[in-house]
């Protein structure tokens, strides 16, 4: 059976602290919690590039197998990438990012998890934590000398044993799950778990409410708690494919930076760890162009297509792929009539074949590309597919509900 998720993302800074070190993702194939710690100013540098690294995985849906071994591969660069920024920063030495990670694959699904951030599941009624904290207190637990009840208001509760930092030995716990629709998931931060209950998590996750709702609830009570940490949650709803899913990806936290305007980043100019992270994860690598075919594979044979018509002179067929691409739609960039550039609906290819547009704009919206968290900037300046009018409708209405949730 194939599933989808339908999720929202929610972060916040917190009672005490001035800055928000946490960063989260959440896309239709991948959800990330990070929570940054230690170093000058290090933990959202962490955070964000963790988030930088992990995010271009939430593209075409992958075997549970190959998903597995990519969402490891990619852990790993990002502990690699910790190392040489920390070489070209000393000043950042210290510094470490907790990751829980949930990739779909097919109808399964990927976790992937270290440090003390967490992933909860509601099945059935009952809220299962899946995830183990790598924790001083979890492996008193394990040891047999406190019980959990005693280990939820230890002192040292808060003394992470594992976490991603550059280092060798820096790895991830991997599993494989089943996603069954009907089933809620949890990812967070401690600045949730670590302040409302067991219980209260249960009874707010199967209150009913939809996942942006949920998220925002769960977060408020953490405040109410009097959380000084930093919160971030992730709620994320599996579905079936006759239920319409989420396709916006969400960025909340410090990996949510602003950019100047313009669909496509410049370099950034301010060195802020979120930008810088961002930036890093936009880098060509060596298997950045297989990435890229994952996620546009479906549709780039159309171009290809296109290509070899003109080359051989198939007048034909060229007319054929034209018409074709004109009953398929995007999501990306234009300019209003006052030369503000906005979210718009196109009709037809991202791609152009030479000098002749494949596509053009159908619908403009009222969202400001500008507004969008840096992430969402470069993806629409991409293009985000859609399979009809109606869905890319539905994904510029997500782009609009998330102004101002990062």
């Amino acid at each position: 059976m194939s599933i989808a998720l339908r999720y929202a993302a929610r972060s916040d800074v917190g009672l005490v602290r001035t800055k928000n070190e946490d960063s989260g993702y959440a896309g239709p194939h991948l959800l990330v919690v990070a929570d940054g710690m230690g170093g000058h100013a290090g933990g959202d540098v962490a955070s964000s590039l963790a988030v930088g690294e992990l995010a271009d995985l939430d593209g075409e849906a992958l075997g549970s197998t190959e998903a597995q071994t990519r969402l490891a591969e990619r852990l790993r660069r990002t502990n690699t990438a910790l190392q040489d920024r920390v070489k070209d920063q000393p000043e950042l030495s210290g510094m470490g990012t907790t990751v829980t990670a949930l990739m779909r694959a097919g109808s399964r699904l990927i976790l992937a998890h270290i440090g003390d951030s967490r992933a909860y599941l509601l099945r059935g009624g009952e809220l299962v934590k899946v995830t183990t904290d790598h924790t001083y207190v979890q492996s008193l637990v394990e040891a047999g000398r406190i019980t959990e009840e005693e280990a939820e208001n230890h002192p040292q509760r808060n003394v992470v044993m594992r976490v991603l930092t550059g280092e060798h030995g820096d790895e991830p716990d991997l599993s494989v799950r089943e996603g069954r629709p009907g089933d809620r998931w949890l990812l967070c931060s401690d600045g949730l778990s670590g302040f409302v209950s067991h219980d209260t998590l249960h009874d707010t996750l199967a209150a009913g409410d939809d996942p942006g709702t949920t998220a925002e609830n769960l977060v408020r009570l953490s405040l109410r708690s009097g959380a000084p940490d930093n919160v971030t949650v992730i709620v994320a709803d599996v579905v079936d494919l006759d239920s319409p899913p989420s396709t916006a990806p969400q960025v909340v936290g410090a990996a949510a930076a602003r950019t100047r305007k313009g669909t496509t980043p410049a370099p950034p100019t301010d060195d802020s760890p979120a930008a810088r992270a961002a930036s890093l994860g936009r880098e060509a690598r060596p298997d950045d162009d297989h990435d890229d075919d994952d996620r546009h594979g479906g549709r780039r044979w159309v171009f290809w297509l296109v290509v070899l018509a003109v080359t051989a002179g198939l007048a034909g067929s060229v007319w054929l792929a034209w018409t074709w691409s004109q009953d398929q739609y995007f999501v990306g960039a234009a300019e209003d009539p006052s030369g503000t550039e906005v979210v718009a609906v196109y009709r037809g290819l991202t791609q152009d074949v030479g000098p002749v547009r494949l596509s053009a704009v159908d619908e403009l919206s009222d969202v400001a590309v500008e507004d969008l968290p840096f992430f969402q900037q470069a993806i629409v300046a991409e293009g985000i597919q859609a399979d009809d009018l109606e869905e890319a409708r539905r994904i510029v209405a997500d782009l609009r509900d998330q102004l101002g949730t990062g």
